[in-house]
């Protein structure tokens, strides 16, 4: 990890803790990795804190404007020698930019691959002695550009894109550069620590966290009614469609199910394993059933939602999952990676061994036949979600981050 360097005068924010200026780098898209980054600036900026949020277009949960809250596109470039687009070397550009005008002194990337090593590109320029003094001064009237950097992991960027042999090394130089390593499980965290040989501790599990106003049970959910006939069960699941997500084991699970009662299968988001899902409703002959959403806001979904399928192998936490719960929807998945973290199994939900696609659907249609344990589990998911309410778990980053600008007031801060 990089020394964390001479401490940094800050300014109190109206609530009066320090006020950080930092950059948030994450990607766009309907994955759980762009959503917490997203949600993490959002409520940043509420708390007075100056966030500029960097990726190559508006992230989709990034749906209200915000005084302190600011966003930056990073654009590529044409050149006929470049076979492929440079977007690390555009990103890191952009964070050497927003340092410069605007005297960001914190960057925090989201998936290690590409961001954080674009942040420690951007570092390593700034740190330059030999380059002309541009921009404004930093706090305290310092020119000093030692800016410090934060990563939070989110799963595949550790358990599959970090170990190809094409990005293992720079993935794990990157790791070793942060200031700050978080991730959102114990179990991603080890992950890290055995893979990529992080000094045991160094990565702090900090969980993904849940807006309980905004994903809360609401039996009058409209949605129900444009998604299912009467006495149909509607089954939910919400991604970004990739061979991780193992969607063809969502829609035989389905299939089981659906052999047994009357039901729909409706899937939020879009990615590459999408059509294979419809093909395989196709072949099982269930694609009346299903319901193709697209990239919606899940909240009233999971309202309407009887029961979310989640079998990834490799989930480091579950976000979606946890929104689910948070509604009051009981989740179906593995027993795998940080999944076990979230959802109790027998109480907030059901947890098989790896491998039995099939078992998910009938351990699915079990439970719904059984109306009572069905009613006390989703007494239970609401319950647990709660235990990850947003208000803690965004303290609990924010003194992170600030105590890597000034560790003695970060301190204060959190009492």
């Amino acid at each position: 990890m990089a020394s964390a360097g001479a401490s940094v005068k800050l300014a109190p924010s109206p609530s009066g803790k320090p006020r950080m200026r930092l950059a948030i780098t994450c990607y766009p898209t309907y994955g759980g990795s762009g959503v917490v980054a997203t949600e993490l600036a959002m409520r940043l900026a509420e708390r007075g804190h100056e966030v500029h949020v960097v990726s190559y277009e508006m992230p989709f949960r990034m749906d209200r404007p915000l005084a302190n809250l600011s966003f930056h596109a990073v654009h590529g470039s044409e050149y006929p020698l470049f076979r492929y687009p440079h977007y690390t070397l555009n990103l890191s550009n952009k964070l050497i930019e927003l340092v410069e005008e605007y005297g960001v002194e914190l960057i925090h990337s989201h998936y290690a691959i590409p961001h954080a090593v674009a942040a420690w590109q951007a570092r390593e320029v700034l740190r330059d002695s030999s380059r002309p003094e541009t921009g404004r001064l930093q706090r305290g009237g310092s020119t000093r550009r030692d800016v410090k950097l934060a990563c939070t992991l989110h799963g595949t960027d550790i358990t599959l894109v970090g170990r190809e042999r094409s990005y293992f090394e720079l993935t794990r130089f990157a790791l070793r550069q942060q200031d700050l390593l978080t991730a959102p499980s114990a179990w991603l965290a080890q992950e890290t620590a055995t893979y990529f040989n992080t000094t045991p501790g160094s990565v702090q599990a900090i969980p993904n966290f849940v807006d309980l106003e905004r994903f809360k049970p609401d039996a009058a959910q409209p949605w129900r009614a444009c998604l299912a006939g009467a006495g149909q069960r509607v089954i939910t699941h919400v991604s970004n469609f990739r061979p991780v997500k193992r969607i063809e084991e969502v829609v035989r699970a389905f299939a089981t199910l659906r052999k047994r009662m009357p039901a729909v299968l409706v899937l939020v988001g879009d990615g590459p394993d999408l059509p294979k899902a419809e093909a395989l409703a196709k072949e099982l002959g269930i694609r009346d059933d299903l319901r193709l959403l697209g990239q919606q806001k899940p909240e009233p979904i999971l309202q309407a939602s009887d029961l979310f399928l989640l079998p990834s192998r490799a989930e480091s936490f579950g976000l979606s999952a946890l929104e689910a719960m948070a509604c009051g929807c009981p989740v179906l998945g593995y027993h795998a990676g940080g999944l076990p973290e979230v959802v109790e199994d027998g109480v907030s939900g059901i947890l098989c061994e790896e491998g039995g696609d099939i078992c998910l659907g009938t351990l699915a249609a079990d439970l719904l036949e059984n109306e009572p344990r069905y009613r006390a589990m989703r007494t239970a998911a609401r319950r647990r979600a709660e235990n990850f309410a947003e208000k803690p778990i965004v303290d609990q980053y924010e003194n992170a981050l600030l105590g890597l600008l000034e560790p003695a007031a970060a301190r204060s801060a959190g009492g």
